[in-house]
């Protein structure tokens, strides 16, 4: 019997530590404390060598449960649609107008923080509501 494995959510983007706040946002992340012997992440990223600087960034679930998530930038931009596709949530329970509404409210919410609607699918016979979203460089998630 093999055994459960932690994981690491990987993110390619242009501008990762934008890109990690964003995702600490929205889902109640913080960022780790700069690496040992630095006091700041500036700190960090300043010993660094001007092309390195920037590179990635990261979050973690505070409670240690959930993965944690990598970003790492990349020279090319995002073509088509991204490979990795997050589902938050929102919702987990709820069933119809007050799922729906949960859902629409942190819609709201994440569009605040620079996010974008792309659409609100309604329930049907076999699925519940959510809605479609991109972040903040256009990657898309949905709020479940």
């Amino acid at each position: 019997m093999s055994s459960v494995k932690q994981f690491q959510v990987t993110f390619d983007c242009e501008q990762p530590e934008r890109v990690a706040r964003f995702w600490c946002e929205v889902l109640g992340y913080v960022v780790p404390s700069p690496p040992k012997g630095f006091a700041t992440w500036e700190d960090y990223e300043g010993s660094r060598p001007p092309e390195d600087r920037g590179s990635w960034f990261a979050c973690a679930d505070p409670s240690g449960v959930g993965p944690r998530l990598y970003f790492q930038r990349v020279p090319e931009g995002r073509v088509v649609k991204n490979r990795v596709h997050l589902d938050v949530r929102a919702g987990t329970g709820l069933v119809g107008d007050e799922r729906l509404a949960v859902l629409k409210a942190e819609c709201e919410r994440l569009i605040a923080l620079g996010a974008t609607h792309v659409q609100t699918l309604l329930a049907d016979d076999e699925n519940e509501s959510c809605i479609a979203m991109q972040d903040i460089e256009g990657n898309e998630f949905c709020l479940d």
